[in-house]
């Protein structure tokens, strides 16, 4: 995230150094450590962007509400990184271990549960009227698309349709990577967010999930910063496998369905790699990608709407410019 963001989130951390145990100075320490593993920091950017082109000025009072409200949203996507990680039982986030696999599960939900309170106090900082409301959806909507996913991942479910993927992509995904953060940074501006952020923000939100399901079959490692393939590990729902899985032959949908059937530690790994090349040299990776651009298009057409007439024309061609390389991104 941007160094400036990184400086609030960390101001609101209790530094370790100061801890009265040494059993405290870890926890502090833990509590750092994906905030400052990096990321990519798009939806507070997205945020930014959206403030001002809303015409907030940097150094302005109002500025100073939009940075503490982007530095909420990085600590609510660091939280919920934690956990969703343990839920996804992942080996590793942003290029190094899972702070599960480091730590151990329950002292890693107890560190999402810290950071899940100082977004609050981010929030609070803030001072941002609508703004408290806002994260209360976009947990909400958040926490149902997780269940959606998750609960088809507990029962073993693969008779779903690719609106059923949609649904669960645009509540797990698009509210809290694009709505939220556009509603945010109108907010900011003290300027009542237009209604077509909404749909703008599920048709690209859904071009940026099917993106990256894309990128974690094909994706560069380097780039990526997680675990190429983790999908298949984890037994994840996506665009790309429900267009094979209705066109597999029956052997490979077989073998498919008995690895997706057992816990990940005791999938076939010699299989699962079968499975990646056979989703490869199937036409499902572009049926997806032509998928996910056409979500663009219309995304981009639905907010070039939206923001007619704000305060600032060039910052909101600039909001536009950054959305299409979100949609169409290769890392």
């Amino acid at each position: 995230m941007r160094a400036e963001l990184l400086s609030r989130v960390l101001s609101l951390l209790p530094d370790p150094a100061s801890a009265p145990r040494a059993e405290l100075a870890a926890y502090h320490a833990m509590l750092r450590d994906y905030p400052q593993r990096g990321g990519k920091g798009i939806r507070s950017d997205l945020l930014l962007a959206s403030a001002r082109a809303h015409g907030v000025q940097p150094g302005t009072p109002a500025w100073d509400g939009a940075l503490w409200l982007a530095a909420a949203l990085e600590l609510f996507q660091n939280w919920v990184l934690i956990h969703d990680d343990i839920e996804d039982d992942s080996e590793e986030r942003r290029g190094r271990p899972a702070l599960h696999r480091l730590h151990g599960v329950p002292l890693a939900i107890n560190v999402g549960d810290g950071l899940h309170a100082y977004m609050w106090a981010a929030v609070h900082r803030a001072g941002v009227p609508g703004a408290m409301q806002a994260f209360l959806d976009m947990i909400h909507r958040t926490a149902e698309g997780q269940h959606l996913d998750l609960g088809w991942v507990e029962a073993r479910e693969w008779t779903l349709t690719e609106g059923d993927y949609l649904d669960m992509v645009r509540l797990k995904t698009a509210y809290y990577t694009v709505v939220v953060p556009l509603q945010l940074g109108a907010l900011a501006a003290g300027a009542a967010p237009h209604p077509d952020f909404l749909p703008a923000g599920l048709a690209l939100g859904a071009a940026f999930q099917i993106r990256d399901d894309v990128l974690n079959l094909n994706g560069d490692p380097a780039k990526y910063g997680k675990e190429i393939g983790g999908d298949l590990l984890e037994g994840k729902r996506t665009l790309i496998v429900l267009h094979w899985l209705a066109h597999a032959p029956a052997d490979q949908r077989d073998a498919f369905l008995a690895q997706m059937h057992r816990a990940r530690p005791d999938k076939d790994l010699e299989v699962i790699a079968d499975i990646h090349r056979w989703l490869l040299d199937s036409g499902s990776v572009a049926y997806a990608q032509a998928y996910a651009d056409r979500e663009a298009v219309t995304g981009l057409n639905a907010l070039e709407g939206a923001l007619a007439g704000v305060a600032d024309p060039q910052a909101a061609q600039d909001l536009l410019g950054a959305m299409r390389t979100l949609a169409t991104r290769d890392h």
